[in-house]
């Protein structure tokens, strides 16, 4: 089959030993984003199967439309960002393995090192020291230890981010959905007596949520206006959790101290002036939380596997079943 993968920005998916799945047929691997649709469309003409890049690229209806070539569109975890409806009526199946394999341990690595990073003016101690300036020429750090760590959803990165805080002892709480607080009461947890309390208590609040259409922007500018003038807002999970404009807003309020954010609209951001990015508190890191080479080695390797059993007539974790008509040519 002709195999086309988006998205691959690092172009490492060819070096991991996954990639050895897709022995037998004809790989494209696109390194840069296309600038449009029909730029994309055009790009896939000759591909029978298309390779997502976690939520890189959106396939919007306008998008489906134009898919002349594909047959298979193969991902791996949530797709918020598929018209599953539209790949229908344009006859590609859509097919996802949603893992259920553990937490993203190298998202939750992340974070912890964000809030160190924050907690500690790493990045302004780094700066100094290169240029020669031995202490006294970044602001001075204050421990992890003893803070008050507020995490955002009750999901399996967060629970294993709440692990990693708790061994260099800081002390956790939560906020989550109804359900979600229910679940971390019944379980033991800290859980403040409003959604205010959470904010307004916490010293570090990190962020783990699925961003769904009920999700989006649930996080306001009152909330982060309630945060500690010295408080840290660290988000690994997805820039649409949170209003728009709130995170600059609330820094430049004076209402957040410190901002360690792995996710920003519009991704990929590459303009230096963008606020955000260039802000003088805040650490930005480009989207990298689950971007290491065990974790995509593990992620690829289910996607490979969606490809190869499509090739051969069985194809497995279908989302639009009504596409699937046995015939892959």
């Amino acid at each position: 089959m002709k195999v086309h993968v988006l998205d691959d920005w690092y172009d490492v998916l060819r070096g991991l030993p996954s990639f050895a799945l897709l022995d037998g047929h004809e790989v494209t691997v696109w390194t840069d984003r296309a600038p449009d649709e029909a730029t994309l469309a055009t790009r896939l003409k000759d591909a029978e199967a298309v390779v997502l890049f976690r939520d890189r690229t959106a396939i919007t209806a306008t998008l489906a439309a134009q898919l002349t070539g594909p047959k298979l569109i193969a991902m791996r975890g949530q797709h918020n960002h598929v018209d599953h409806a539209a790949l229908t009526r344009a006859g590609v199946l859509f097919c996802s393995h949603m893992a259920k394999d553990g937490p993203s341990t190298s998202t939750a690595e992340l974070t912890l090192g964000l809030i160190i990073a924050a907690l500690r003016y790493l990045p302004d101690q780094i700066a100094s020291a290169r240029a020669g300036q031995w202490q006294g020429g970044a602001p001075l750090g204050r421990n992890v230890g003893g803070k008050v760590l507020g995490l955002y959803g009750y999901g399996k990165i967060g629970q294993a981010v709440a692990g990693y805080a708790r061994a260099l002892g800081m002390q956790v709480q939560w906020w989550a959905s109804d359900e979600g607080r229910t679940r971390a009461q019944a379980a033991g947890e800290s859980v403040p007596e409003s959604r205010e309390a959470f904010f307004a208590t916490s010293d570090v609040i990190s962020i783990h949520k699925r961003l769904t259409p009920p999700t989006k922007g649930e996080i306001t500018h009152g909330d982060l206006m309630a945060m500690k003038p010295d408080s840290v807002l660290v988000n690994t999970s997805r820039a649409g959790l949170i209003a728009p404009g709130a995170v600059l807003a609330a820094l430049e309020a004076g209402r957040i101290g410190r901002a360690a954010l792995d996710v920003f609209d519009g991704e990929p951001v590459t303009d230096p002036s963008d606020p955000l990015l260039s802000h003088p508190r805040v650490i930005p890191t480009p989207h990298v939380g689950f971007v290491t080479a065990e974790e995509l080695d593990r992620q690829f390797t289910d996607i490979y596997a969606l490809v190869n059993a499509y090739a051969t007539g069985d194809p497995q974790h279908i989302i639009n079943p009504a596409a699937w008509t046995g015939d892959r040519r």
